[in-house]
């Protein structure tokens, strides 16, 4: 089969079948419809129990882990320790996608969103029962780290399935907006994240470290009961369907998207990479810079759930304005206040007082990461046809996030820590090189929001 898209920047092409079925820019469907709501539901809600999952243990990763798995080291090098098993998760998430996103192209994106959301369940709920280092030496730290592995291909495979199931169902004048759904139901698995462990934080410190970090781990379990339920009840979305019916071919989507749409890939992770290093600058390693300063613990934690609040609203309102202006223009808005904002904000951050990091927080999701962000979903399944959706808008965006959150922690730390410090300014430079990689792979890739998805299969 012959790609249908060509090129890159604004020269791109789709050619239709002159047999294709009504496309979703002209369904007659209405948006809200109760079974439109089930699907966009069924996409918030598994992403946020995924996410849920994979953010409790980036935060517990900047308050509990070096002190439970990583006793043996002083404290600085137990964060940097605790950081790096963090990074391990993100790692697994590309092979997350290259395992589950064929999958998802061959036999559709439900099947895998089931399989995804049981692993993601059980490895959480194993992580809030494991021994510590103290009672059992140097196995601990690698049960963990295993652990979290499994955790990361879990939700390599959950993302691209979540945001599919929505777009596809969708009709076209509103695919951004349902996209972006999975997106939404990230920062808020992360708010219930830091809800929980921000709850059992406040106990005192014998008891938190010996018990309390573990229940919101062992909560996953109810968690992920309703997210089942819920899946259980939705279809395959009806641009599969349609694939399914006319294929004829075996099909290679891995290989078709390195040799074929590797332009496109590469523009796609580094268009998405900038949300993720404020993302984990922002929200990951800001608690542990801001303790370090003197703020409580739990006032620390408590703060990302404004944040969160600020990241979903905007990522809503960006989705939607990528529907009506499109998709480029929206996100180059969010990398303009990257810019801007990146050395303003985290001289906030440093203050480590209320006022200050509650502002640099909320101003960094809002703008700095939820107007790259919000588009970004259809932004890059939009790159892909349909027969390699699933596989390249995952490996596009679980990369991204690797490269971004996964690492950004632990740059942010070793350039704060060059400073011995005492100065802001390296971890300044550094968000700002970011956004504007960023704003150059999003320059030269083309709009999609018009693309017909029936016709790019």
């Amino acid at each position: 089969m012959t790609p249908d898209i060509h090129g890159i920047g604004n020269k791109a092409t789709v050619t239709a079948p002159s047999d294709r079925e009504v496309s979703s820019q002209e369904r007659p469907e209405k948006f809200n419809t109760k079974h439109m709501r089930r699907v966009l539901f069924s996409s918030f809600l598994g992403s946020a129990i995924e996410f849920y999952d994979f953010m409790l243990y980036a935060t517990a990763a900047s308050i509990v882990f070096g002190q439970v798995f990583f006793t043996q080291m002083t404290p600085a090098l137990a964060l940097v320790a605790s950081f790096a098993t963090m990074a391990t998760g993100y790692l697994a998430r590309p092979l997350g996608a290259l395992i589950f996103g064929p999958i998802g192209d061959r036999m559709g994106r439900k099947t895998v969103l089931i399989m995804t959301l049981t692993l993601m369940g059980v490895t959480s709920a194993l992580i809030g029962l494991l021994p510590t280092y103290a009672m059992i030496g140097a196995t601990a730290p690698i049960l963990l780290i295993t652990l979290r592995i499994v955790q990361g291909i879990a939700v390599g495979g959950e993302w691209g399935g979540s945001m599919l199931i929505a777009m596809e169902h969708s009709p076209g004048r509103r695919r951004g907006f349902a996209a972006s759904f999975a997106n939404m139901g990230g920062p808020a698995g992360a708010l219930c994240a830091t809800a929980m462990i921000g709850l059992f934080a406040a106990l005192p410190d014998e008891q938190f470290y010996a018990w309390g970090w573990r229940i919101p781990f062992l909560f996953s379990l109810v968690l992920v009961a309703i997210g089942l339920f819920v899946r259980l009840k939705i279809a395959e979305t009806p641009v599969f369907q349609q694939l399914a019916q006319k294929r004829e071919e075996k099909m290679t989507p891995v290989r078709d998207i390195f040799t074929t749409y590797w332009k496109q890939l590469l523009l796609a992770i580094v268009a998405g990479v900038a949300p993720y290093v404020t993302q984990g600058i922002f929200v990951i390693w800001s608690t542990a810079l801001v303790v370090q300063h003197g703020m409580d613990r739990t006032l620390a934690i408590n703060l990302h759930i404004p944040t969160a609040f600020a990241l979903i609203l905007a990522i809503a309102l960006s989705s939607h304005l990528s529907d009506r202006f499109g998709r480029r223009p929206v996100m180059a808005f969010g990398v303009v206040a990257g810019i801007v904002l990146a050395f303003p904000m985290m001289m906030l951050l440093e203050t480590a007082t209320f006022w200050g990091v509650l502002i640099a927080m909320v101003v960094a999701q809002f703008l700095m990461q939820g107007f790259i962000f919000g588009p970004f979903a259809a932004f890059t399944a939009e790159l892909f046809p349909t027969r390699m959706r699933y596989t390249g808008s995952s490996l596009a965006y679980q990369t991204a996030s690797t490269l971004g959150a996964g690492f950004a922690p632990i740059i942010a730390t070793a350039l704060y820590a060059s400073t011995g410090n005492t100065s802001i300014t390296p971890v300044s430079i550094f968000l700002i090189v970011i956004f504007v990689l960023s704003g150059l792979a999003i320059w030269l890739s083309r709009e999609g929001s018009k693309v017909n998805l029936e016709s790019a299969q």
